[in-house]
């Protein structure tokens, strides 16, 4: 959430904020990011909250040349409040998006690694039963370090029999032993983050040889401490390995971001705009006939005008 987007909801929730919000929020390390975290969902307590959070989100993204989003919220971080409330929100969201901006918003809630096998299968359930209404697949974030992704194996064999994809993040904080669990525990369909596969050259000829797409979001490596600097970021040598790779947001408002910053932190590593344009189209959780129109966008545009 954008501060006037929190504000205005924060308001009609009679939710206290703090005066200096934008210095609260802006980012230190990762253990202040939890906490900014927690600040602004809080604000987030009915129906009407979710919705105008994806449609302001959608107009945004629109802004940057987004034609198709796949979203992440984390549903049960949000408890006292009825989840199913939350997940019609979030899909009447997605579908006031496309309506007022023409913006194609799919939705895959995540399951935050601090959760309960409970909860995680709680999350599981309510994503499959919403499938139907916009929800593609379940993820997996938080925290890395110390909590890896094979407790929730028995969530996401859950939301794959229902129809869901698996799109975990993985590698990012740790090694490549995150991303290899994702693969194997969780049936990875996709990988958000990945890069540090790149430390296992057997890994990263597994990845390249499965075609699965990583979502990379360098700018948010790089406030993380992922790379010390752009430039030794690992992306080309992904890509050199025949890897594809999207290029994504992660938490732009806390990480100052967006997608055009993204973009062009992708393009000074040598990723055109239009690679990672078609590798998002590849890993895309939608029908071919969503997968085809967004084809169709790649090859009219043109990728030469800034």
């Amino acid at each position: 959430m954008r501060p006037d987007t929190l504000r205005a909801i924060a308001k009609r929730n009679d939710y206290a904020l703090p005066d200096d919000l934008e210095s609260r929020t802006e980012f230190r390390d990762f253990p202040h990011f939890l906490d900014a975290f927690v600040l602004t969902t809080g604000a987030l307590q009915r129906y009407a909250d979710f919705r105008q959070l994806v449609v302001a989100y959608a107009a945004e993204a629109k802004e940057h040349g987004a034609v198709y989003i796949e979203a992440i919220f984390a549903p049960r971080i949000l408890h006292g409040i009825d989840t199913d409330e939350v997940f019609a929100g979030y899909c009447d969201g997605a579908q006031e998006a496309r309506e007022l901006h023409g913006v194609e918003v799919r939705l895959t809630p995540d399951i935050p690694r601090v959760y309960t096998l409970d909860d995680a299968l709680t999350t599981a359930r309510y994503a499959v039963k919403y499938r139907d209404r916009g929800v593609v697949g379940i993820g997996l974030g938080g925290p890395e370090e110390g909590h890896p992704p094979e407790p929730y194996a028995k969530a996401f064999a859950l939301a794959r029999a229902g129809g869901l994809a698996s799109v975990p993040h993985a590698g990012e904080s740790v090694g490549a032993e995150s991303v290899r669990g994702a693969l194997e525990a969780l049936g990875a369909d996709r990988i958000r983050h990945g890069v540090r596969a790149v430390e296992d050259p057997g890994l990263v000829a597994e990845l390249a040889g499965r075609g699965t797409v990583l979502d990379v979001c360098p700018i948010s490596n790089l406030r993380l401490g992922i790379v010390r600097s752009l430039e030794e970021h690992p992306l080309p040598q992904l890509v050199a390995a025949g890897i594809q790779c999207s290029i994504s947001t992660d938490d732009p408002a806390i990480f100052d971001t967006d997608l055009t910053r993204d973009y062009e932190a992708a393009a000074s590593l040598g990723v055109s705009p239009r690679a990672a344009y078609e590798a998002g189209v590849a890993g895309a959780l939608c029908d071919e006939k969503s997968r085809n129109r967004l084809r169709r966008i790649g090859h009219s545009h043109s990728w030469d005008a800034r």
